[in-house]
């Protein structure tokens, strides 16, 4: 009898990605060009784009859509001609920072609805240990009829792609694998391989993969707010945090994080996923807890420093011109989600302040329905008090001194730098309000 992994190579079967996104479409598209592929998210919106060449993501362009075998679909009857799926849908949180499973649980009912015997069903999405076993596979055997073990199997590898990052790519970022059991394991060990380059680490189970995940996102998170902490420290001492960064990064095995403001819907969001877990077990997490408080509040903190230079430079802070240049929750990514941004935003309203927000790389629709807001252009953004570059857009980097002229009012010029694109010294010089994170 011919295996789902031969039958796959063959063309016999074909592969099926659930919810396509800035993960899960450029892996559709990478299996694309080995196997068949059925591309089926819920938003039929997104779907009618994919289908006329056009990629929102901007993960891989319009070319590569355009010319992929990727089936894109919003039936989901179409998963019934597949029998190895993967599900990659977001898995947020909600106010109370508890996880919200409503994704990965209505990817679940849905694929569970169309499920055929023989199948293979592994999940990407970033879940607490226990999650896949314990949650998902209850809604599919109960949506299909069918018995987890005996007529599906079902496995777990993370997603390590690293949206708006070119370099790193699903090819050659070596993926973490896992089945629940050793010929699952390599079947999806296998099919993983068609893809990507570097090769696959198997995990020993499904609830190793799950905590490989959550605790590289809580790593990065924690030292992240280690930098922030130091920023805060060395701004009340009026010394110049990235110099600091910058002379200790001379010692080879310093590490190279900077401060910034922490959003997205990665490291924003898995930390409290690990430590809901940990709640559950008895543990009430200390570290990893304190530093998702100090990033949350980062976005209040340059606010405030915002107010402060207001009042600095001799300006009115109530109904002050405020304008902030990018909202994305990182650079050269129009990915709006959980954006930190919207905290600088929220506080400076406290104050009286109505912001100008600009982002000529942001998806302006999302940012509308997300978070109610209505982008302007640059060449909007004149007579301004103040200016907070907040995201380091390649194009943002390219400003020149008149550039940055022509968005103030005549008077002390403010600009609140965060991630410290711009040249200190000589905007200085220039007699700058300068300040940065």
């Amino acid at each position: 009898m011919k295996s789902l992994y031969d039958s796959l190579c063959a063309g016999e079967t074909k592969l099926s990605l659930i919810g396509l996104g800035y993960v899960g479409m450029p892996i559709a598209v990478a299996f694309a060009k080995k196997i068949p592929v059925v591309g089926f998210d819920v938003n039929e919106t997104k779907i009618g784009l994919y289908r006329a060449g056009t990629d929102p993501t901007r993960e891989v362009g319009d070319d590569v859509i355009r010319n992929t075998k990727v089936e894109f679909t919003s039936d989901p009857a179409k998963l019934r001609e597949a029998r190895f799926h993967i599900v990659a849908v977001p898995t947020p949180v909600y106010d109370d920072h508890t996880p919200d499973l409503t994704p990965v649980e209505g990817a679940s009912r849905i694929l569970g609805q169309n499920l055929e015997r023989g199948s293979i069903v592994v999940f990407e999405s970033t879940v607490y240990p226990g999650v896949t076993e314990d949650v998902c596979v209850p809604i599919l055997e109960r949506e299909s009829g069918l018995k987890c073990g005996v007529d599906f199997k079902v496995g777990y590898s993370p997603e390590r792609i690293n949206p708006g990052d070119k370099a790193h790519r699903l090819e050659n970022i070596k993926k973490i694998v896992s089945g629940m059991d050793a010929e699952t394991l390599d079947t999806v060990a296998k099919v993983y391989e068609l893809v990507v380059e570097v090769g696959v680490h198997r995990a020993p189970n499904i609830k190793v993969a799950e905590a490989a995940k959550v605790i590289e996102n809580s790593q990065r998170d924690i030292n992240i707010a280690f930098m922030n902490e130091l920023s805060i420290i060395f701004n009340k001492m009026g010394i110049d945090t990235k110099s600091v960064l910058e002379a200790a990064g001379t010692k080879w095995n310093f590490l190279n994080f900077r401060p910034g403001l922490v959003g997205g819907h990665c490291i924003g969001v898995d930390p409290y996923y690990l430590t809901y877990k940990a709640e559950m077990m008895g543990y009430h997490s200390q570290i990893i807890l304190a530093g998702r408080r100090i990033n949350d509040d980062m976005g209040k903190y340059v606010a405030e420093n915002c107010v402060k230079h207001l009042i600095k430079a001799g300006k009115h802070v109530k109904a002050a011109r405020v304008a902030i240049l990018g909202f994305t929750f990182k650079e050269n990514c129009p990915d709006t989600r959980n954006s930190k941004v919207f905290d600088i935003v929220k506080e400076l309203r406290e104050y009286g302040i109505e912001p100008l927000v600009a982002d000529p790389v942001a998806d302006a629709d999302e940012a509308k329905r997300l978070y109610g807001l209505t982008f302007v252009s640059l060449q909007e953004v004149r007579q301004q008090d103040a200016i907070i570059l907040a995201v380091a857009h390649q194009n943002f980097a390219s400003f020149t001194q008149d550039s940055l002229d022509a968005f103030y009012a005549p008077g002390q010029k403010i600009l609140l730098d965060i991630k410290g694109l711009l040249d200190r010294n000589a905007l200085e010089n220039a007699g700058y309000l300068y300040w940065r994170l």
